[in-house]
């Protein structure tokens, strides 16, 4: 009787994990990626803010079977960056403009506004032949929605196509946007209620997409990606002692015959722990024709005295109260 229970409970354990997933351990950088459903986690072109001891992961939701007339944000958290619990699709969005058939939103941002305790999404808003190239802003009341759809506009009355975000030490947001017409991309500091953009900090002369900075030990790493569309190329760095510049000349992150491992970059993250710091690598490895399966490309950096470099992608492993990561053995 007592091996028959023990193995009746060995066997509901045994469906629970399955249901919600297995515990992981590890990051697997280009595998699936499951959430606490079991399934592959639907965030692409993303970002991460942190609020207490909880991260919110939020990105584009191309996931099998959703109606193709809206455009979808997934929202994730998590409290360790390598189990992650889905939220739910925070926006969906119909087409907001009269924009036409395959409308684009593409690479969602969110901060937090401390003043307003208003949660702010910009993401990419485009039409079919990528001529509108605007910014679109969604308001929420808390990280997982809903959010709702308030405008659209050009910052600094450019064309923004990718986008994406930077908080300084001191919590100054910014948004970083590539502007085709003038082959390179800006670095523009926020309005107080983050519903605009109120200034221009620096304009990188170059022509690069999928911007991310990070603020370490003193320099300021800003990330680019080649404007190849779905396909890879090598990303590439440059530094600065302020965000205004002057910022150095691009060199590559990863063996340029690698196409920075087939991925593209959305995002540098910075976990501070209580003995050490790491920087992370987020990137996107795009799947055009299966969307739903495009992976993600997670990896700590090599940095600092101005050197950036992004080690051979294998399984890894974060601390983030100490701020230390390790390769899996």
């Amino acid at each position: 009787m007592i091996l028959r229970f023990i193995t009746s409970l060995f066997f509901c354990g045994c469906l629970f994990s399955a249901a919600h997933g297995q515990i992981a351990k590890e990051i697997n950088p280009g595998e699936p990626w499951p959430d606490n459903n079991g399934n592959h986690i639907q965030a692409h072109g993303g970002g991460i803010i942190k609020l207490g001891k909880t991260y919110y992961w939020y990105g584009e939701g191309r996931a099998k079977g959703l109606d193709t007339n809206y455009r979808y944000v997934g929202c994730y958290s998590s409290k360790d960056l390598m189990n992650w619990q889905f939220r739910g699709y925070v926006l969906k969005q119909g087409d907001p403009e009269n924009l036409g058939p395959r409308w684009v939103m593409e690479r969602p941002k969110v901060f937090y506004n401390k003043k307003t305790k208003k949660f702010v999404m910009y993401f990419h808003l485009d039409d079919k032949p990528y001529k509108l190239a605007r910014v679109g802003i969604a308001v929420a009341d808390k990280p997982d929605g809903p959010f709702n759809y308030v405008k659209s506009f050009r910052p600094l009355g450019m064309e923004s196509r990718d986008i994406g975000q930077f908080i300084d030490d001191d919590g100054t947001p910014y948004l970083i946007f590539e502007s085709r017409p003038s082959k390179g991309f800006y670095i523009a500091a926020l309005s107080e209620d983050y519903m605009d953009v109120e200034k221009q900090v620096s304009f990188i002369q170059a022509p690069l997409e999928g911007g991310a900075i990070v603020h370490y030990q003193g320099l300021y790493y800003a990330i680019g990606s080649a404007l190849t569309g779905w396909r890879p190329n090598a990303n590439k760095f440059a530094t600065a002692t302020t965000l205004a510049g002057p910022w150095s000349e691009f060199t590559d992150i990863a063996p340029p015959e690698t196409n920075t491992y087939s991925s593209q970059s959305t995002m540098l993250l910075k976990v501070e722990g209580k003995r050490s710091t790491t920087v992370i690598f987020m990137a996107d490895q795009w799947k055009p024709s299966t969307q739903w399966d495009s992976r993600y490309l997670w990896m700590p950096v090599e940095i600092g005295e101005g050197k950036l470099w992004v080690p051979r992608p294998r399984p890894w492993s974060i601390d983030v109260k100490k701020g230390t990561w390790r390769f899996k053995l």
